[in-house]
């Protein structure tokens, strides 16, 4: 049994241990609030808009103005892989590094033997471990320093872009979707060529452009897929916190049970060295009594 000074160093290490998760749960619920109401908020538009740009781009098949909903063999791939800058939430990184890495052993493994699979990481904890295996292409760990759509579009636009000139044949996002505070649903979604409103029966829509195709085309699908590109953002920037504060409750009753355990520990230790100084002091006396 460890001595009393050594009980009292650990009680007293854990006390502030307990101190800094509660702190850190206090602050992850205060920012997920505001994170949780920004993706509440632009979920129904986002989807709208996503379900509108599917069902127009179905429209424009062999037409040269689809541009990004251009089916090619995936020779070339990029994966997007969304994490945070931070630790300390659980298994929230270390899902979305897993995910990516399961993808590129099967669905894309001849395209990662071949050189044609690249990972483009947005925040510092996927990129450390990803960079170790993968063809990391880039990584955008400042985004976070300030989120915003501006910040967000001009990544997607660069994306775009690569997407346009055939850099990349198929392009999908790998992040976790918000649910609420303890649930985060791991998320792999194409976010380029863009998919087709698939329907039993569908029936081909009939648009009529005003003011005309080119300017609505130019402008509602790129903004669309910048908006959609938002969204898993936002998804990840508010499961992080959701995932940080679950992990951080965890850690702060763990540390409570664990200073019950110690100080009951110590209470043992205490009592039993109070007994032997009694049980000297008892056997000093019958031995000058004698």
């Amino acid at each position: 049994m460890a001595n009393l000074k050594e009980i009292r160093t650990r009680i007293s290490s854990v006390q502030k241990t307990k101190q800094v998760t509660a702190a850190m749960k206090m602050v992850s619920a205060a920012k997920l609030k505001k994170a949780q109401d920004a993706i509440v908020q632009i979920r129904p538009y986002a989807d709208k808009l996503h379900e509108i740009l599917s069902h127009l781009t179905g429209s424009l098949i062999d037409s040269d103005d689809n541009l990004y909903g251009t089916e090619r063999k995936a020779e070339k791939v990029l994966l997007v892989a969304i994490t945070s800058n931070k630790g300390l939430c659980g298994a929230f990184n270390a899902n979305v590094i897993k995910q990516v890495n399961v993808l590129a052993e099967t669905t894309y493994a001849e395209q990662n033997q071949k050189g044609g699979l690249s990972v483009l990481c947005i925040g510092k904890q996927g990129y450390e471990i990803l960079k170790k295996s993968l063809n990391v292409v880039g990584e955008h760990n400042h985004l976070y320093d300030d989120m915003n759509f501006e910040n967000v579009s001009e990544i997607a636009t660069s994306i775009m872009d690569e997407f346009v000139v055939e850099k990349y044949d198929k392009v999908e996002l790998v992040y976790n979707q918000f649910k609420n505070a303890g649930v985060q649903i791991l998320t792999t979604e194409q976010f380029l060529p863009v998919q087709q409103e698939e329907e039993e029966n569908h029936v081909q829509s009939d648009y009529i452009f005003e003011p005309n195709k080119e300017e609505i085309v130019s402008e509602l699908i790129p903004k669309s897929l910048k908006t959609q590109f938002f969204k898993a953002m936002l998804d990840s920037f508010a499961s992080e916190h959701g995932a940080r504060m679950t992990a951080m409750h965890k850690a702060t009753d763990n540390a409570s049970d664990l200073i019950q355990d110690l100080n009951l520990t110590y209470n043992k230790a205490r009592q039993a060295a109070i007994t032997n100084e009694i049980l000297e002091i008892v056997s000093g006396a019958n031995a000058l009594a004698q």
